[in-house]
């Protein structure tokens, strides 16, 4: 039997209130009373429950981390062909940098450039996500080699790494410059450079 008291709250609602909080300020713009109003914890419960505000961090990148993979596959997973996927994929991010969730930004890029250079936690996590943007790119990209709809001698790990670059500084441009028009411009101009 599990001793002391029962948790009183959904740790799954404590850390998607944390993760609003994060994205909207980053790690050190937030303080600890900005997290126990947040989440309507205690300072105790906090730390039982996280043991402190970086234990919180990593949980709430790793829940943003989950839900961006599983929108990205949830895109690139259309059953009529590889390029529709694509084209769904990119046009979900020229929609994420634009207006106000363009200003917002992505809370990953904000981490990266904020904590992974000192942060070997947090510097694993951005790998392993751009990593895995990277591999569902490169089998997407690959499939649609193989369906002829690519430009012939078009390396789809190459096209792969050049979209996650792009689509991940749209992310950055965005926060200062969200016009919809001009990422759509230069998205369709990097698609006519490899698609059929």
């Amino acid at each position: 039997m599990p001793r002391g008291r029962p948790r009183e709250f959904d740790i799954e609602v404590a850390v998607e209130s944390a993760m609003q909080v994060f994205w909207s300020c980053g790690y050190h713009g937030t303080s600890l009373p900005d997290l126990l109003e947040a989440t309507n914890l205690s300072r105790g419960s906090l730390y039982a429950a996280f043991g402190d505000k970086h234990g919180l961090f990593l949980r709430a990148l790793d829940r943003y981390i989950d839900e961006s993979m599983e929108r990205l596959r949830a895109e690139l997973e259309q059953p009529e062909n590889a390029m529709a996927g694509l084209r769904i994929c990119i046009a979900g991010y020229a929609e994420r940098t634009s207006g106000v969730a363009g200003k917002r930004g992505c809370l990953v890029v904000a981490t990266a450039m904020e904590l992974a250079a000192h942060d070997t936690e947090v510097e694993k996590r951005i790998r392993r996500f751009f990593k895995k943007m990277e591999t569902a790119l490169t089998g997407t990209l690959t499939r649609a080699q193989a369906a002829g709809e690519l430009v012939d001698g078009i390396e789809p790990a190459t096209v792969a790494r050049l979209l996650l670059c792009f689509l991940e500084g749209m992310r950055v441009v965005g926060k200062a410059s969200p016009d919809d028009a001009v990422s759509q411009a230069a998205i369709q101009t990097l698609i006519d450079r490899f698609v059929k």
